[in-house]
């Protein structure tokens, strides 16, 4: 069972390896790309596969001059020990913009990385799975079923894990994930797990990743 833990910060660092997270997840409060700087904090520190948020606007798409960013961006990641990354594009159809999530896939050479919750926004769900599912070097998709997390979308995306093995084997479970959700995700052939509020004191951005809550989640997995 993998277990990845989102930082914000070179802090978060510590408490997440504590813990016992098996992957990082660099990704700033905003949901955007972090500084050169920063990333590189977050990387001398860290012992474990850290992937990085490749976004530069609000949107779920990209121009062509911040796409050419995008690429450079992340070849700067991965030259200062990034494992992988994390994106995700959707058209004006809020369909998965194969195209184009194909393209920067392309352009990294091989660099595994993640499809963005950005799929929990396409209104039909089981053609945007399959639509990832073809897409070179991504192995994982981070997701909650829903926008509103899985506190809306937890039967949603467990049913799209019981019903295609493809999904079950991609699925990164995220926002709002519970620990009641766990074992029934598991059972559907889940085996990579998203935390991100629920490891900082009161599921407060402004607290540092906690160490003892970050172990309660590696027991809950290997249980």
């Amino acid at each position: 069972m993998l277990l990845e833990i989102e930082v914000l910060q070179p802090r978060d660092v510590a408490g997440a390896l504590e813990g016992g997270a098996d992957r990082l997840y660099l990704t700033t409060a905003s949901g955007l790309s972090p500084d050169l700087r920063e990333a590189s904090a977050v990387l001398r520190e860290a012992e474990v596969a850290v992937r990085v948020q490749l976004r530069l606007n609000d949107g779920r798409t990209t121009t062509g001059g911040e796409f050419a960013r995008l690429v450079g961006l992340a070849e700067e990641y991965v030259a200062l020990g990034a494992e992988g990354v994390v994106f995700g594009f959707l058209d004006a159809d809020t369909r998965v913009d194969v195209e184009l999530s194909r393209a920067l896939a392309d352009g990294l050479r091989g660099v595994p990385w993640t499809f963005s919750d950005a799929i929990d926004e396409c209104l039909e769900p089981a053609r945007a799975w399959r639509a990832v599912e073809s897409l070179p070097g991504c192995d994982a998709v981070l997701a909650a079923g829903s926008p509103r997390g899985m506190a809306s979308g937890y039967e949603e995306l467990l049913a799209q894990a019981e019903t295609r093995s493809e999904s079950a084997e991609l699925m990164l479970p995220g926002p709002g994930l519970l620990a009641e959700h766990v074992p029934w995700l598991k059972r559907a052939g889940v085996r990579q797990f998203h935390v991100g509020r629920q490891v900082r004191p009161g599921g407060s951005l402004k607290a540092y990743v906690d160490a003892g809550l970050v172990r309660s989640w590696r027991l809950l997995l290997d249980s």
